[in-house]
C-alpha cells in the first residue's frame, strides 16, 4: 500500500499548479462574471487538458483517472468558482464514455474536436420532471429509416450556451424502448441540429459555465449518433456518472484546499484582543478539525480514482466508492468554506474576498449535480445491504 503519488504524478501536479496559478487564479472574477475565457480553453487544449482520458487515436492522452483527479483538484484550487472544473469533468468523464462505447466513426468525428477545444461535449439526462429518476425519463427517440426523431425536453443541462457558441453537443438519454431503464438509449445530439431550441437558466453560482433547457421538436439525427447499442444507454450513463462523481469530488477538495489555505494564512496574521486568531483555542481547534476532515475526504476521493483505474478487478466496488466520494467531498468542502468565511468576518462576506464565489459554486454539488446527496446514500445503502 502506497499513499504517495508516483514521480510522474508529482511532476504533473506541480506543472499544473504552476500553469493554473498564472492562467486561472488571476481570472476568477472574470470567469464568474463573463465565462471561461476562450483563449484559456484553446491554450489548455495544447496541454491535452480536455482529453486526458481519451484514447490517443482521437487526440487523447489515455491517462489514468488518478491523473484526471489530480487535474480536477488543481483546476478547482485555482478557480474555486467550480466553473472551469465543471467544463473539465464534463469533457473528460463523458468524453471517456463516448470513447469507450461509441462506434469508430462517431469517436473520430466528435472527440478530436473536443480534444482541441474547438467543440464542447456534455451530458443531457435531467428533465423538468426530475433528474434523479433517470429510469423514468420521457424524452423519446423513434427510429424512422436511418434516422432517430427526438421529441421532449431536458432541463438544468450544463454547457448549453458553450455548445451553441463553440459547436458540439450532448450525450442525450432518450427512450427508444419500453418503460424503465431497459428502454433507454444514449445518442450524441449536435446542439445545432434543426428542431432544437435552447434557453439559459440563471444560476446563483458556477456562472462561468452556462446551465439551460434544451427542447427537441422532431429533431432528426442520423443513426450513426447512437452510442453503443440501442436500449443500453442507462448502463452507459451509470458508468459515466461513476467516473464524473469522482472528478466532482476531486474538484470540491481542490476548492476547499485553496480556501482553507487562505484561511490558515489569515488566522496566523490577524490579531484580535491582543493575540493572533490562531492562538484562540476555539479557532485553532476548528482549524484542526477542518484540516483533518478534508484530508479524510481527499483519501477517499483518491481511493475511488484508484479503483476506477483498476476497473476490471473492482467493478463491483466502484458505484459504492464513487457515491461515497460524491457524498462526503461536497459536504466537507462546504463546511470548510463556511468556516473560513466566518473567520474573515465582514470581509469574508464581500466579493473582494472571493470566498463567496467558492461557496456559490460548491452549492451545486450539494443540491444535486451529478447526483443528489440522498441518491448517494441510496446507492451506498443498496450496495452495503445486499
Amino acid at each position: 500500500m502506497d499513499f504517495e503519488f508516483s514521480d510522474e504524478e508529482k511532476i504533473f501536479q506541480e506543472n499544473l499548479r504552476d500553469y493554473f496559478s498564472k492562467s486561472l487564479r488571476p481570472r476568477i472574477r472574470e470567469i464568474d462574471e463573463k465565462g471561461i475565457p476562450k483563449d484559456f480553453i484553446l491554450d489548455a487544449s495544447r496541454i491535452g487538458l480536455w482529453s486526458l482520458t481519451f484514447s490517443e487515436d482521437v487526440g487523447g492522452q489515455h491517462a489514468s483517472f488518478t491523473l484526471a483527479s489530480i487535474a480536477a483538484e488543481e483546476i478547482a484550487r485555482a478557480d474555486f468558482t467550480m466553473a472551469t472544473a465543471v467544463f473539465f469533468l464534463l469533457e473528460n468523464s463523458w468524453g471517456y464514455i463516448l470513447d469507450k462505447y461509441g462506434s469508430e466513426e462517431l469517436r473520430k468525428e466528435v472527440l478530436p474536436k473536443v480534444a482541441s477545444g474547438e467543440n464542447f461535449l456534455g451530458i443531457a439526462s435531467t428533465e423538468p420532471s426530475g433528474g434523479s429518476d433517470v429510469a423514468n425519463l420521457k424524452t423519446s427517440a423513434k427510429k424512422e429509416g436511418e434516422k432517430y426523431v427526438i421529441n421532449g425536453e431536458k432541463a438544468y443541462i450544463s454547457g448549453v450556451m458553450e455548445a451553441k457558441e463553440m459547436g458540439g453537443g450532448h450525450l442525450t438519454l432518450v427512450r427508444t424502448g419500453g418503460k424503465g431503464h431497459k428502454g433507454i438509449s444514449m445518442l450524441y445530439v449536435p446542439i445545432n441540429s434543426e428542431g432544437i431550441t435552447v434557453s439559459k437558466i440563471e444560476n446563483m453560482g458556477r456562472m462561468g459555465i452556462s446551465t439551460g433547457i434544451i427542447k427537441y421538436d422532431n429533431v432528426r439525427i442520423d443513426e450513426k449518433f447512437l452510442v453503443g447499442e440501442e436500449n443500453k444507454g442507462f448502463y452507459y450513463a451509470m458508468d459515466g456518472f461513476n467516473h464524473a462523481r469522482v472528478l466532482v469530488a476531486s474538484a470540491c477538495i481542490g476548492s476547499a484546499e485553496a480556501i482553507l489555505e487562505e484561511g490558515l494564512k489569515y488566522i496566523k496574521e490577524r490579531e484580535a484582543f491582543g493575540v493572533k486568531l490562531k492562538d484562540l483555542q476555539s479557532i485553532a481547534f476548528e482549524a484542526a478539525e477542518l484540516y483533518t476532515k478534508l484530508e479524510i475526504a481527499r483519501l477517499l476521493v483518491y481511493k475511488s480514482a484508484w479503483l476506477l483505474d483498476h476497473e476490471e478487478k473492482f467493478k463491483d466496488e466502484i458505484p459504492k466508492f464513487s457515491a461515497m466520494a460524491k457524498l462526503i467531498a461536497p459536504q466537507t468542502a462546504f463546511e470548510v468554506i463556511k468556516s473560513v468565511m466566518i473567520w474573515f468576518g465582514a470581509y469574508g462576506y464581500t466579493k473582494d474576498a472571493l470566498i463567496e464565489s467558492g461557496m456559490r459554486g460548491l452549492m451545486s454539488y450539494l443540491v444535486g449535480a451529478e447526483g443528489a446527496l440522498n441518491i448517494m446514500k441510496l446507492i451506498i445503502s443498496r450496495e452495503i445491504l445486499k
